[in-house]
């Protein structure tokens, strides 16, 4: 891919970010919590995007891949933010966001702070909405709640995956699935039924608060929460494709 670019917030905070130029409506790819950008479901999002002319934008959040920062410091409303200053600045037009994992819960978040006509579709990778309030045992949010962080094993690498008092707080604040999510377009939600990490009722709950009825769920029998063998990125890009009104 191309060497990233830097977009400045207006308190200095600087965001990398890839922006290919074309076709509408813009793919936006938005990463899992402690992902960026360099991901295998990013590039070949950004790689299908280009080879067809279409506009993609990928993004880390502040703190996290080649985005200066602390991690501690991010919270969905910071990253929902920084997204929606990345989409103002690289794209005009409609938007079709991807999320993966939290990715699915700030492409949410995102969607419903762009106006209706900004709103092309969502589409959901193992979408995490809530999992500050699902996720967390009642242990560990009174912990978080005494502004103690809570550490947990990392599947994925060697240091335990932290969760920061200030994240979950903001996560609390932002739950979606006691309500109707008020969001019309249309909505493809992939679920791999092994997920160890996010329930695949988690799809379902979220497909029934959606108030779009143009809403999508695919569940993947021998799906992991990652969702990242070939057969899955080929579904995740037949998916965009129709959502975009191409073929893969």
């Amino acid at each position: 891919m191309t060497e990233p670019q830097f977009h400045v917030m207006p308190d200095g905070r600087r965001l990398a970010c890839r922006f290919a130029p074309g076709d509408g409506p813009a793919l936006v790819f938005l990463p899992g919590y402690m992902s960026d950008m360099a991901g295998g479901k990013a590039a070949a999002v950004f790689a299908w995007a280009t080879a067809r002319g279409r506009a993609c934008l990928l993004l880390d959040y502040s703190g996290c891949g080649e985005s200066p920062g602390a991690f501690a410091d991010g919270t969905l409303s910071r990253w929902r933010d920084e997204v929606t200053a990345l989409v103002e600045a690289h794209c005009p037009g409609p938007v079709l966001f991807v999320g993966s994992s939290m990715g699915g819960w700030l492409m949410l978040l995102a969607a419903l702070a762009l106006p209706a006509e900004r709103r092309a579709g969502l589409v959901g990778i193992a979408a995490a909405p809530d999992f500050t309030e699902w996720g967390c045992s009642a242990e560990d949010k009174a912990r978080l709640a005494a502004g103690e962080t809570v550490f947990e094993p990392n599947p994925y690498g060697p240091e335990p995956t932290p969760t920061h008092p200030g994240f979950w707080a903001d996560g609390q604040a932002n739950l979606l699935l006691g309500r109707e999510i008020a969001l019309d377009c249309p909505v493809r939600l992939l679920h791999g039924q092994q997920d160890a990490d996010v329930p695949w009722e988690i799809s379902l709950r979220l497909s029934g608060h959606l108030r779009s009825a143009d809403v999508q769920v695919v569940l993947i029998k021998d799906g992991d929460h990652r969702l990242s063998r070939d057969e899955d990125i080929a579904l995740l890009l037949r998916t965009i494709a129709a959502l975009a009104g191409e073929a893969a």
